[in-house]
């Protein structure tokens, strides 16, 4: 036996009595050393109660919005309605002002030269000589023209655009002015206030009218064919009864072309132009009035 080995319980140790020892209860739990939940916020015990809206529908032969059917539902998607239809009601007005403030600047520019070239016979007598600038200003006008209508980034872009379009209203009006200085002056002036008189005309009842043009265009595209045709024949079988066929169908042709593009630019109809397009909504009306004045002006 060793040294260390324990000592044996004396007798009172074993006649005590014997009382058998529970554990130490555990420590109540607490949540005071640890760490607080990730969420911020602590959850609501007593969600507020919902309140069921009804909604009643009223059947009613005009347009109704979905304030009109539902007068209790959220206000935040109202306004925003309200206010696209009253900004694109906005828009549209503008962009007619500006189309009209151009074009009536651009009629005004070419008459005046007309009148011009009309009426001063020193001028006519220069414009009559001098083909070469007649036939550059043909090259001007089909370049810029065509690049107006066909790059939409051109068109777009300011201020090249305003250049663009003024140049183009420079060179058709002296076009214009040199081929009114070959017909009588009489004749010039009865053009022009018979042309001022249809384009007004055109222009309100296509601002009143509830008859789309807008779905005809590739149809007056093909009668512009036809049209060119009839006066490419009529150059070799030359009558006077031919010639005012062609100028009056020539006018009228583009006088349909003139009630389409109005309707195109007020937005009413199945086809609108974009509001950014002022540009070429102002060349295609004004091109559309002057060869109505050209086509009643006749050849010679």
């Amino acid at each position: 036996m060793s040294d260390t080995a324990e000592p044996l319980p004396s007798r009172e140790t074993w006649d005590a009595p014997r009382y058998e020892v529970s554990p130490p209860p555990s420590p109540p739990c607490s949540y005071e050393g640890q760490q607080p939940p990730p969420y911020s916020a602590a959850p609501e015990l007593c969600p507020p109660p919902k309140v069921e809206k009804t909604c009643i529908y009223q059947p009613a032969t005009g347009y109704e919005s979905f304030r009109d059917i539902c007068p209790e539902a959220s206000s935040d998607t109202t306004p925003l309605m309200a206010s696209s239809s009253f900004d694109d009601k906005t828009v549209r007005r503008a962009f007619v002002r500006k189309v009209f403030s151009i074009l009536t600047l651009q009629l005004l520019f070419t008459f005046s030269v007309v009148c011009v070239f009309t009426f001063s016979s020193v001028i006519k007598e220069a414009v009559q000589t001098n083909l070469g600038a007649y036939i550059s200003s043909i090259v001007i006008f089909i370049v810029v023209a065509v690049a107006l209508s066909c790059c939409k980034s051109f068109s777009r872009r300011h201020p090249w655009n305003i250049v663009a379009l003024v140049v183009v209203t420079l060179s058709l009006s002296y076009m214009v002015g040199t081929i009114a200085s070959f017909h009588d002056t009489t004749a010039v002036v009865i053009t022009m206030g018979a042309t001022v008189v249809i384009s007004v005309a055109i222009i309100a009842f296509s601002a009143q009218t509830r008859y789309d043009f807008t779905i005809w265009y590739g149809v007056l595209l093909i009668l512009v064919v036809d049209v060119l045709l009839f006066g490419f024949f009529c150059t070799f079988y030359y009558s006077y009864i031919s010639e005012v066929a062609y100028g009056c169908l020539g006018a009228l042709l583009y006088s349909l072309f003139l009630m389409l593009d109005c309707q195109l630019m007020m937005g009413m109809m199945s086809h609108r132009l974009d509001p950014e397009e002022y540009i070429n909504a102002a060349l295609m009306i004004y091109l559309d009035i002057v060869l109505i004045f050209l086509y009643l002006l006749g050849r010679r």
